[in-house]
């Protein structure tokens, strides 16, 4: 199939077919898309300036990509000879290059253009030759470019009679950039071409960067800019740009030191006017950019560098040699990345239980050692087994996904290319804030790498973990296995692209005859069981924010599933060669936003629903009046209008369907597709709740539950026989379902009323009853089964504490109406033991009025959901009160049929 970005020209059946591969029949066309980065070319609209910088020709990415590719055999005949190119590694400008651009600056100076000027187009891409095949027998090495060069690198052929050179990039401001942003990554240390963030840079060092570029060099860069593109070079090209002038900055206020340790070259001084005027319409520039892009419509398109690049990308596929049909086999060798994130972890462990394989993990790490201990770290913070078995089936490989050849020395990645029987691909960068260009090495390059090596050798399969992220795209009308994906020219997050350009370059590899399987989950969330969780994920920050601020935005569906399920069923898709080469949804049962309220009502979290701008200015305002650690990549997405637009597709999009997936998972008799609901992520909430994420319900809340329950009886001095009345007034009420289900647990309100330990009434400052405490062990030799533990801290007129503490016993006698109504109690002063003891009887023509029909529900539920709480509520604790009658005669049947062997001591009493 011809590359998309191929500089001669394509036959028009030829780039129909391409079309209808790669867009499946919707988005632009390959010519559009050629016009959209060649506006200069023949028949291509006017454009404004930005697009028009873009008349360089795509194929101009790495130099290596000048290797010969060969055409389409007319018949294919014959099998199309590989291309042999050395996989390179990112070019960073050394100082001898650096030096040579202030040359060529000063020899060559460049007048400022003004924003609105267009940039003159290149000449038409047929006035290059078609290159020819060089055949060699070894697979092709899918090489490593150089990003494309984006508007501004290098100044376009200008025609003779009107010369319109593009900005100049001082090399001296590059290089004080790059020793700026070296302060916050780790090495100390920045090359000019190096992405910020991939050198370690986190966002909050971005946030500092951006602040340090202002302070010292007067250079003012929106944060989403930073994440966009974070190299030094393309940092400065953008700033320049943003402003219209070239000299808009003024003198830093301390000479710079580049990352050599050598004084940066001092940049030229403006005149203190110009400087003013400069640093204003650099401002005005980017406020007026940011505020256009955060009111920008939902159809905003894909910045025209990055829709070049991607193009340039998705030709590398191309260059994969043809390959046979693997053997279709369970695998014993197995190469998985990204086995310390969320999702490969617990994939790691699937393999190993699931099937024979070993398992070679390819660890981000400076040597073995290093990759060992950090592989085990993870699956110790996800809560799973980190132990001699999971060791002894397990490779560790240092390496990273983003260098050629995985990093890996040439003899082992030789070895490997000829001993794995499948190369499993989940290592990817996510993050919603970061631009295609800074993920591009991590999720395109790193999958193209990995295609490499399943070509190389024995033909092995891809399994590629990708993301429903593809259809992100606000108004896409379906998202089934097969439907179309979204249009690469409307998706506006990095992460986006990056996933749409892995899946599309792919799907070219597919052409080659590689077996790729394509696995999309949606947001992955907390384990069913352990309750472990990504803090990253989208889903579990939305899901954190909705349960602590207790509102959630108006949305269609969440396409969202457990991560055991998830892990479970790509690793029954890997190990089934039966289901290799399709594309899978692994989004289970999308939930809609019913669900959602439905749910977290159940669980006592009553939520109030809001459109999607006022929910987002709430809990923004929210987080930032009260900063929560753990939710600060939530507020930066907040904050950015480009993973706005992510969130407002996501929430916007159809829901999920997956008919290929439920027939394999019905097939190999796997756990079927379930909605992620509130019983599912109770251990996940938890967790959240647990570590700062999520709150939970509180006794101070509105309860979801309440009752009355009044008791009278009579106390006395301990060991005597009561002589003096009691009587309590309470209200039983609960926050939430999760209370009852983790807890077993019921609070307390009300007044006790003893006259024998106060003469004016005792208030509850705090109570708990506890449903068949300690799993209803008996208490005395086992002749009394708690059924319910009262424990009540209260107060008196004047100030002094009390405490009560009851229990309402089971026996193995026919009173069993009476037992559920008598609580023995006893009563002292905070701090010391019992001065009271007696026992309060619940009337008998009270319980049923105060206790069944007398409950009360959340007056904000629907009368659905009231009864639904009720009729649970009455369910749960009749199943708890019956579990703990029958005790007491399942222990006295197993007396009389002498089922024990050790009798009990008080057994000859009985």
């Amino acid at each position: 199939m011809p590359e998309v970005n191929e500089t001669g020209p394509a036959p028009a059946d030829q780039r129909a077919t391409a079309e209808a591969i790669e867009r499946g029949g919707i988005g632009l066309s390959v010519t559009d898309l050629l016009a959209r980065v060649a506006p200069g070319a023949e028949g291509a609209h006017p454009a404004a300036r930005d697009e028009a910088e873009l008349s360089q020709p795509v194929a101009s990415a790495a130099p290596e990509f000048s290797q010969p590719v060969a055409p389409a055999a007319p018949e294919f005949s014959q099998p199309v000879a590989s291309v042999v190119a050395e996989p390179l590694r990112p070019v960073a400008h050394d100082e001898a290059e650096l030096s040579q651009l202030v040359a060529r600056d000063e020899a060559q100076p460049s007048q400022p253009v003004a924003p609105d000027e267009a940039q003159p187009s290149h000449p038409p891409a047929s006035a290059h030759p078609e290159p020819a095949a060089v055949p060699h027998p070894e697979p092709a090495a899918v090489p490593h470019p150089e990003p494309a060069p984006a508007p501004g690198d290098e100044a376009a052929p200008a025609p003779r009679d009107e010369p319109a050179p593009a900005p100049r990039v001082e090399p001296a401001l590059v290089s004080a950039v790059a020793a700026l942003a070296g302060r916050y990554v780790p090495a100390g240390h920045l090359p000019p071409d190096a992405d910020f963030v991939d050198a370690g840079g986190t966002s909050v060092h971005a946030v500092e960067l951006v602040a340090a570029l202002e302070a010292d060099l007067g250079l003012t860069i929106d944060l989403d800019e930073v994440f966009a593109d974070a190299r030094p070079a393309s940092l400065v090209r953008r700033a320049t740009r943003a402003a219209g002038v070239a000299t808009a900055l003024r003198q830093p206020a301390a000479q710079t030191t580049t990352e050599t340790g050598t004084p940066a070259p001092a940049l030229p001084v403006p005149s203190p006017t110009a400087t003013a005027t400069a640093t204003a319409t650099a401002t005005a520039t980017a406020t007026a950019t940011a505020t256009a892009t955060a009111t920008a419509p939902s159809d905003a398109v894909t910045r025209p560098e990055d829709l070049a690049q991607i193009l340039s990308d998705l030709s590398l596929a191309d260059r994969l040699p043809f390959v046979g049909a693997p053997e279709p086999t369970p695998p014993r060798r197995v190469l998985l990345t990204g086995a310390t994130g969320f999702l490969g972890s617990h994939m790691l462990l699937d393999l190993l239980r699931h099937s024979d394989a070993h398992v070679y993990c390819l660890v981000r790490a400076a040597d073995e050692e290093a990759a060992l201990a950090r592989l085990g770290e993870a699956l110790k913070g996800y809560a799973l087994p980190w132990s001699s078995e999971v060791h002894r089936r397990v490779t560790v490989l240092p390496g990273d996904i983003r260098e050629p050849r995985l990093g890996l020395p040439d003899d082992l990645w030789d070895r490997l290319a000829g001993e794995l029987d499948s190369v499993v691909s989940v290592a990817a960068a996510v993050d919603f804030l970061r631009g295609y260009p800074s993920l591009r090495a991590s999720n395109v390059l790193g999958a193209l790498t990995l295609a490499e090596l399943a070509a190389r050798g024995r033909p092995k399969p891809l399994h590629h973990i990708s993301s429903v992220a593809v259809f992100n795209e606000v108004g896409i009308p379906s998202m089934g296995e097969d439907d179309p994906l979204a249009h690469i020219d409307r998706l506006v997050a990095g992460y986006d692209q990056s996933k749409w350009a892995a899946e599309v370059a792919l799907r070219r590899a597919r052409d080659h005859g590689l077996v790729v399987t394509a696995l999309r989950p949606g947001g992955i969330g907390g384990h069913t069981r352990t309750g472990a969780y990504n803090p990253q994920d989208l889903s579990s920050g939305l899901l954190s924010a909705f349960a602590r601020y207790r509102t959630v935005p108006a949305f269609r569906h969440l396409n969202a599933a457990p991560v055991d399920w998830v892990s479970r069923v790509a690793v029954a898709a890997i190990c089934e060669p039966d289901a290799w080469g399709f594309d899978y949804h692994l989004t289970g049962v999308p939930n809609t936003l019913d669900d959602v309220v439905r749910d977290m009502a159940l669980g006592g979290m009553h939520v109030r629903v809001s459109d999607w701008e006022e929910w987002r200015a709430g809990t923004l305002a929210r987080l930032e009046a009260e900063p929560v650690p753990e939710l600060g990549f939530l507020t930066r997405v907040l904050r950015s209008p480009t993973a706005l637009k992510l969130c407002e597709a996501t929430l916007t999009g159809p829901a999920a369907t997956a008919d290929r997936t439920d027939a394999l998972v019905e097939a190999l008799g796997l756990p079927p597709a379930a909605r992620y609901d509130a019983r599912a992520q109770l251990k996940t909430f938890e967790r959240l709740a647990g570590d700062g994420l999520a709150r939970l319900p509180h006794k101070d809340d509105q309860p979801y539950l309440w009752f009355s329950e009044t008791t009278e009886g009579g106390v006395g001095p301990v060991g005597v026989a009561p002589d003096g009345p009691c009587s309590m007034a309470l209200t039983l009420s609960v926050a939430s379902m999760h209370q009852l289900v983790a807890e077993r647990r019921v609070d307390v309100r009300g007044e006790v009323t003893c006259p024998a330990a106060h003469p004016a009434p005792l208030t509850v400052a705090r109570g708990d009853v506890w449903v068949r405490p300690e799993e209803g062990i008996p208490h005395r030799h086992g002749l009394r089964h708690p059924l319910l533990r009262y424990r009540l801290e209260l107060t008196d007129a004047d100030g002094g504490r009390w405490w009560l503490e009851g229990y309402k016993y089971a026996r193995a006698r026919r009173d069993l109406w009476r037992q559920t109504r008598t609580l023995t109690v006893e009563l002292g002063r905070e701090g010391r033991p019992a001065s009271l003891a007696g026992e309060v009887v619940v009337p008998a023509d009270t319980y049923v009025r105060d206790q069944i029909d007398g409950i009360r529900v959340d007056p904000r539920l629907t009368g659905r959901e009231k009864r639904a709480a009720k009729l649970t509520w009455l369910a749960w604790f009749g199943l708890e009160m019956g579990r703990g009658l029958a005790g007491p005669f399942a222990r006295a049947a197993a007396d009389l049929l002498d089922l024990r062997r050790t009798p009990n001591p008080t057994e000859n009493h009985r």
